[in-house]
């Protein structure tokens, strides 16, 4: 429900609503390339993102955000060239 409400609003503002799951958002690494480091041991706090990998730091939120991002303009892409 929430889903389409959101997509009526986003459509009449003129954007774009792409649904992405969350999952491990917060806990995989943007900096490690393609292999996208997921660990548990990368979310120290609640607010804090530290790599195991390769010692990227963020706030748990942003790096989320990111990683969120970054799957909705890949699903964009991929419905374009479809």
């Amino acid at each position: 429900m929430f889903l389409t409400i959101l997509s009526h609003k986003a459509e009449s503002a003129g954007r774009e609503l792409i649904a992405v799951n969350p999952a491990n958002t917060s806990r995989t690494c943007p900096r490690c390339g393609h292999c996208g480091h997921c660990a548990k041991e990368n979310r120290p706090t609640q607010a804090e993102f530290r790599c195991a990998a390769c010692g990227h730091t963020a706030h748990a939120a942003v790096n989320a955000a990111i990683n969120i991002l970054r799957a909705g303009l890949a699903l964009r892409a991929a419905a374009k060239a479809a």
